[in-house]
């Protein structure tokens, strides 16, 4: 039987103050966490991370969210044994206003693009 654990655990994640302009664009240049960052979005809520529709491993994933919370784009945080993911959109809209907003129109309409291609 496993210890309850001492200490609770904890996700380090940057103040605003740490955002870069330059880690926040290399951060989303990629197309599997501008998808996470889209579904995060859409969401109604916070999202643990095995709910995700992506197609790469488990540590694939690990990585991808790893960039995304050290860039600022999401905060990261347990709640039991899951870890939560929420988009930080009022900390990048502060830092960097209009930035994700653009960032998530434009995958919109590239998905959409994709979904009903023009005939």
């Amino acid at each position: 039987m496993a210890r309850p654990r001492a200490v609770p655990r904890r996700v380090e994640n940057p103040g605003p103050e740490e955002y870069s302009l330059q880690g926040v664009l290399e951060a989303l240049a990629d197309p599997v966490r501008r998808t996470l960052v889209a579904q995060l979005s859409r969401a109604d809520e916070d999202m643990r991370c095995g709910t995700f529709d992506v197609r790469v491993s488990a540590s694939t994933l690990t990585h991808h969210f790893t960039v995304l919370r050290e860039a600022g784009v999401i905060r990261q945080y347990y709640v039991g044994t899951s870890k939560m993911n929420a988009l930080r959109d009022a900390d990048m809209e502060a830092r960097f206003p209009g930035l994700l907003q653009a960032l998530l129109a434009a995958e919109e309409r590239e998905r959409d693009a994709v979904v009903a291609p023009a005939r």
